[in-house]
C-alpha cells in the first residue's frame, strides 16, 4: 500500500465532509446522504484489492 492511497482517502475525506456540510445547511440532506454514500463507495473500490491481497497472502501463509 504507497502513501498516494491514504493521501487519496484523506482527500476525499476532507471533500465529502465539506459537501455534506454545505448540503445540509442548504436543505438538502438526501444529497448529503448520497454524497457520503458516493464517497465511500469510492473509497472502497480503492481498497478492496488490497484487502484481497490481504486474503491471499494469509491463505499462502496458513498453506488452505
Amino acid at each position: 500500500m504507497s502513501i498516494n492511497l491514504i493521501f487519496r482517502i484523506a482527500a476525499v475525506g476532507i471533500l465529502v465532509s465539506v459537501m455534506g456540510q454545505i448540503l445540509k445547511h442548504a436543505g438538502r440532506e438526501e444529497q448529503a446522504f448520497l454524497v457520503s454514500l458516493s464517497g465511500l463507495i469510492l473509497v472502497l473500490l480503492w481498497v478492496i484489492p488490497y484487502i484481497l491481497e490481504l486474503f491471499r497472502s494469509i491463505q499462502e501463509l496458513f498453506s488452505l
